[in-house]
């Protein structure tokens, strides 16, 4: 028994140091995992919320922060999760995130205050897109054709409706509205059984690419007086262009409208985790721009622009620092 014991000494001493080179400098009770509900793969919030995992695992490792991008459904079903505690930070649309804190009926059952402002990202354009064989030129051609509208819980969902709202249409105008992702929204397009589909997403997403390849599409303006109209009742539109040459077969700029990406958080998130990872998302731009060409222009001086919700204390305490919240 004695040999026994002077044997299982030196194991534990060695299964003690084992463990402690396993943690790391911090302990591992004090490290932190926070969780970002980042939307479809196929998206630009998928791309971004891994940048920020990335950022953050670079820059606060040694403040025992650790943060996972996890796909989710979209914009309404993000600010859900929020208030249902589900996840830390949330990307979504900035008029879903004013619908939703203020209790949007028909959208959410009750006021989620709990979802609470971290900067606005990105303006993300409305791009109808539609069979060139289709013949549709504006909103007002979708009367009678089949167009997916975005899956159910979508900010996508959100401004199809408004956008056939502004042209005097309803989903019940159309020979049928298939609430669909977005991948399957462009292989219905590939496969003729849509004329036409709506994506609220960065100009040059993968899916929209890949659909103009395979077969002939129009990106279908969505301007004029419509658009004021539009404007007027829901003032998180703003008029945008798609760039001629991203899309095959697209070479000239078409007018547009945008909401805007932005992060949130839940409330009771501590207010050091939230300005820690903005600060380091900040200091590293350059990171963050790899990750999504629709990136680029992301700044901290426009890090408030088209918020519509209260801002997390911790980066209200980030933005003043800065000078940017007066």
């Amino acid at each position: 028994m004695i040999k026994q014991k002077k044997i299982l000494i030196p194991i534990v001493v060695v299964l003690v140091a084992a463990f402690a080179f396993a943690v790391g400098p911090v302990d591992a009770a004090k490290r932190r995992y926070v969780s970002i509900a980042a939307g479809w793969v196929t998206g630009a919030y998928f791309p971004m919320a891994g940048a920020i995992s990335r950022i953050a695992w670079k820059h606060l490792k040694d403040d025992g922060i650790k943060v996972t991008a996890e796909s989710s459904g979209a914009s309404v079903a993000n600010a859900k999760l929020i208030g249902q505690g589900d996840t830390d930070f949330a990307i979504l649309q900035n008029d879903i995130a004013s619908y939703a804190y203020n209790g949007k009926k028909g959208m959410f059952d009750e006021p989620i205050k709990n979802l609470l402002g971290v900067a606005t990202l990105f303006p993300e354009h409305c791009q109808l897109v539609a069979r060139r064989d289709s013949n549709i030129n504006s909103p007002g051609d979708l009367k009678g054709k089949k167009v997916a509208i975005g899956p159910v819980g979508s900010g996508t969902a959100e401004n199809a409706k408004q956008i056939l709202e502004a042209w005097g249409l309803t989903v019940d105008d159309l020979e049928k509205a298939e609430q669909l992702t977005a991948s399957q929204s462009a292989d219905y397009i590939k496969d003729g059984r849509l004329d036409a589909a709506f994506f609220t997403v960065a100009v040059g997403a993968a899916v929209i690419m890949d659909t103009a390849l395979i077969v002939d599409t129009n990106i279908v303006p969505i301007t004029g007086d419509n658009v004021d109209k539009l404007i007027q009742k829901y003032p998180f539109y703003a008029k945008q262009m798609v760039p001629g040459g991203i899309y095959k077969g697209n070479d000239k700029d078409v007018p547009t409208v945008s909401v805007m990406a932005m992060l949130a958080a839940r409330a009771d998130l501590e207010e050091d985790i939230v300005y820690k990872i903005l600060g380091a998302v900040y200091s590293d731009l350059d990171q963050l721009k790899k990750a999504h060409d629709k990136f680029k222009d992301i700044s901290m001086e426009t890090g408030l622009v088209g918020m519509p919700i209260p801002l997390h204390p911790g980066a209200e305490k980030y933005f003043k620092e800065k000078g940017v919240l007066k």
